[in-house]
């Protein structure tokens, strides 16, 4: 069965930089610390975590290209130590935009469809490549605690990365979860609806009940928000499963909606029709 065509994410990253551009200028670098040596820092784009410690630091995504020197500037106010690692939660450029910047002074890590997806692109630039990639795990030692890095398989995309703090019991999702709101799944890099369930579930049993959660997008979380995270994707998938199994089309399903409950949950970048039609079709195909 032929799917229906996707937005390219070419398209999409074009149009978040765009939006995003013209407030580069305007942007603060907000820091909160989470826990232990493990720090959010919030400006525009995917949230960045930062360890940073008598090991120096590890940063953990890079928002946008023109933010990497204030990203810098704030994460040097921690610690002015050797960057040791840029940790790549997966390719997307809101996430990875500051690769070339800081992929000069440090070695960047992600899973090995990070740097293939990376590499694809027609303006990529060997700097901005990871240069330590993995399949399934891997496990960094730094500021006293062990951080490691867990693909479950495809859900946002085909190589997103968990990063878990271990000792300060910190996890940064990346994109596999948006805090409070319908995630955005990248069908054409490989992402898919049940693996993004699946990986969200994964995340829970990971978690301490005392866990601090870094989201790709939203507020710094606990270990309920994920859950309540996890049980609006689960009920909404549920939900498009059995009106593909009565026979609904796209259009009824967008029009039944999705449960009251979950209804502002579309007011971020991914509105309630984008999120049902992704679960739509990608369900469709299976």
């Amino acid at each position: 069965m032929k799917r229906p065509p996707f937005i390219s994410i070419a398209l999409l990253a074009s149009s978040l930089a765009l939006t995003a551009q013209q407030n580069f200028d305007n942007v603060v670098i907000k820091t909160t610390h989470v826990a232990g040596p493990v720090h959010l820092l919030e400006g525009s784009g995917g949230n960045i975590g930062v360890s940073a410690g008598e090991d120096g630091l590890l940063i953990v995504d890079d928002q946008f290209a023109p933010l990497a020197g204030k990203i810098e500037a704030a994460v040097r106010q921690l610690n002015p130590g050797k960057i040791r690692f840029l940790l790549n939660t997966h390719w997307h450029g809101d996430h990875t935009g500051g690769n070339a910047y800081f992929g000069k002074q440090t070695d960047i890590v992600a899973h090995d469809n990070v740097r293939t997806r990376l590499a694809g692109k027609s303006d990529s630039t060997k700097v901005e490549l990871p240069v330590i990639t993995y399949a399934n795990g891997l496990s960094v030692h730094l500021n006293g605690e062990e951080i490691r890095l867990y693909h479950v398989g495809p859900g946002h995309t085909d190589g997103d990365s968990i990063v878990y703090f271990t000792k300060s019991k910190v996890i940064h999702m990346g994109d596999q979860f948006f805090n409070g709101r319908f995630p955005f799944i990248d069908l054409g890099s490989g992402g898919s609806v049940a693996g993004y369930v699946k990986t969200v579930a994964f995340a829970l049993e990971l978690a301490p009940d005392d866990a601090k959660i870094i989201p790709g997008h939203g507020a710094l979380a606990t270990k309920d928000d994920l859950k309540a995270f996890h049980t609006m994707l689960t009920t909404v998938t549920g939900q498009v499963k059995q009106a593909l199994s009565a026979g609904k089309t796209l259009d009824e399903v967008k029009a039944a909606g999705v449960p009251a409950q979950y209804k502002s949950w579309g007011t971020g970048f991914i509105n309630e029709a984008r999120f049902l039609e992704f679960c739509y079709n990608d369900l469709k195909g299976k």
